[in-house]
């Protein structure tokens, strides 16, 4: 499904917890999430830090919108 979205012309950020997977399936912006049972967040944190911890991945995901990339890239912190 990215690779057709991104075919489109549209760019997508793909978040995941298994980065080597993300990079089987060839997306091309790529942003470590936090885990497994809870890809955006962690709620062994509390409520107010996993909210930060939410915020910060999906700045990193605009960010990573609004990067011309050449192939695939991880944008880690």
């Amino acid at each position: 499904m990215v690779k057709e979205i991104e075919r489109a012309g549209i760019p997508v950020v793909h978040m995941c917890t298994v980065v080597p997977i993300s990079l089987t399936i060839g997306a091309n912006r790529i942003i470590p999430a936090v885990g497994i049972p809870y890809p955006l967040g962690d709620p062994n944190l509390g409520e107010e830090k996993s909210k930060k911890l939410r915020r910060k991945l999906v700045e990193r995901a605009l960010k990573a919108l609004q990067t011309e990339v050449d192939g695939q890239t991880v944008f880690e912190d």
